[in-house]
């Protein structure tokens, strides 16, 4: 690896908080997709009433792991289960480290006995890849990165389709060719003599699927979805919007990665670029703690439990153990009060996105932190995802989320913070309902 990497960067900054914190970083763009294509509200609203088309082809980062000791690597990296992991099936990807803590979740497809695609924000596969190298596992690995990086066309298209049309467009499309996938699973189709993968998967939490194959086939297949969804009122999904869907369907996009403290983890760390999520990932907002390990989360707070499995040995096993019967938190989604949102941010305000740390309280104590946060136009307010402490956490509490600039590592340097106090009440996450209620179902 040329140029800095975080190891470098942590001792230079003295401690992952002061490395990280970075007060007034702009929320990610998606590379490539325009911000907006018809309006970032009719784009929210068309996945929950119409059909969407969802661009992921470009800023996701795939990792392809092949050989006889695939399965092998995956196990040791993970806290997933592959006794029945088939052909044609995903699973949500569960790294922890040493200590018990998401390291960085992705999505893992077994496209072969010994072939697998790992798919995220880069801070899985970095993982996947150190330990594949540091353990000599018999794997060859392939990376794709990001078009911010690429320089080159992607090597596959990804697409989706979601929302309560999606499903007789697709019908008109393909006719019974995804009858019977169940969620989380694929399989090949064909569309005028091309074939590519049909996946039961969305972002937005609605009925949908997600198709992906060679880069090749992207006009195509984009044409083809677009023509045949016309008369069902498609809408293509500009990156602000895009953004904005993990909120209401309870995807916790930016975990912190817990590979800063532990010494056992400083190979790894040395091997990670300065340039990537793990370096460069900002930390800021009205929460603020000196201690990375305040940032850290467990599998179990994110929901990711039905994915844990402790039938094999796995980094991080006996820690997570412990920390399975410790679960202090619970991720939520908190509804902000509409009147308090256009005090603060303006009756005028505009598209809202925010990824800062924020403290939400009950009465002057603090309960637990907002970590993704976004004004959604069909609830007509914003909508954050959060991680509150159990006592907390049931529908319908009353909370305060404090929103401004905590000085960070600066304290006394810097200007006098300003904090608006803006009321919330608690939901579940998912907060919508298909995605709570139905999305999973086969």
């Amino acid at each position: 690896m040329h140029g800095p990497n975080i190891e470098d960067a942590l001792q230079k900054a003295g401690s992952a908080v002061k490395m990280l914190w970075k007060p007034g970083a702009p929320a990610p763009t998606v590379p490539v997709v325009p911000p907006e294509i018809s309006g970032w509200r009719q784009e929210q609203r068309s996945w929950e009433e119409k059909v969407a088309l969802l661009e992921l082809s470009h800023h996701m980062f795939d990792l392809f792991i092949k050989g006889p000791d695939a399965v092998r690597l995956l196990s040791y990296c993970s806290a997933n289960n592959y006794e029945k992991f088939a052909i044609g099936q995903a699973k949500q990807f569960v790294p922890v480290s040493p200590d018990g803590y998401l390291t960085q979740d992705g999505i893992l497809l077994r496209l072969a006995d010994d072939h697998f695609q790992l798919i995220g924000i880069g801070g899985a596969s970095n993982w996947v890849s150190y330990h594949a190298k540091a353990g000599n596992f018999d794997v060859e690995l392939t990376s794709d990165t990001t078009s911010e990086f690429r320089g080159a066309d992607p090597v596959q298209f990804r697409f989706q389709i979601q929302g309560p049309k999606a499903q007789d467009l697709l019908q008109t499309l393909f006719g019974a060719q995804l009858d019977g996938i169940k969620f989380f699973h694929f399989r090949e189709i064909e569309l005028d003599g091309h074939t590519f993968n049909a996946l039961r998967h969305g972002m937005a939490g609605q009925a949908g699927f997600e198709f992906f194959g060679p880069w090749g086939l992207a006009d195509f297949v984009r044409g083809k979805l677009l023509t045949a969804g016309e008369k069902y009122g498609i809408t293509e999904i500009g990156g602000l919007a895009y953004y904005s869907a993990g909120v209401d369907s309870g995807w916790l996009a930016t975990p912190v990665a817990a590979i800063y403290t532990q010494d056992e983890l400083k190979g790894l760390r040395q091997t990670i670029s300065l340039y990537s999520y793990e370096g460069m990932m900002p930390l800021q907002g009205s929460y603020y703690s000196p201690n990375i390990e305040d940032y850290y989360c467990t599998p179990f707070e994110l929901g990711y439990g039905r994915s844990v499995s402790f039938n094999h040995d796995f980094i991080g096993r006996e820690a997570l153990m412990a920390r399975k019967n410790e679960v202090r938190r619970k991720k939520v989604t908190l509804v902000w009060n509409a009147e308090d949102v256009r005090r603060v941010f303006g009756a005028d305000h505009g598209f809202i996105l925010s990824y800062t740390r924020d403290r939400v309280e009950a009465g002057a104590q603090l309960v637990g932190t907002s970590q993704y946060a976004t004004f959604v136009d069909p609830a007509g307010t914003v909508h954050s995802l959060a991680l509150i402490d159990n006592a907390h956490a049931e529908p319908g509490t009353e909370v305060t989320l404090i929103w401004g600039q905590h000085p960070g590592p600066d304290g006394g340097n810097a200007p006098e913070p300003v904090f608006e106090r803006i009321r919330a009440t608690v939901a579940p996450a998912p907060y919508n309902e298909v995605a709570r209620t139905s999305y999973r179902a086969d």
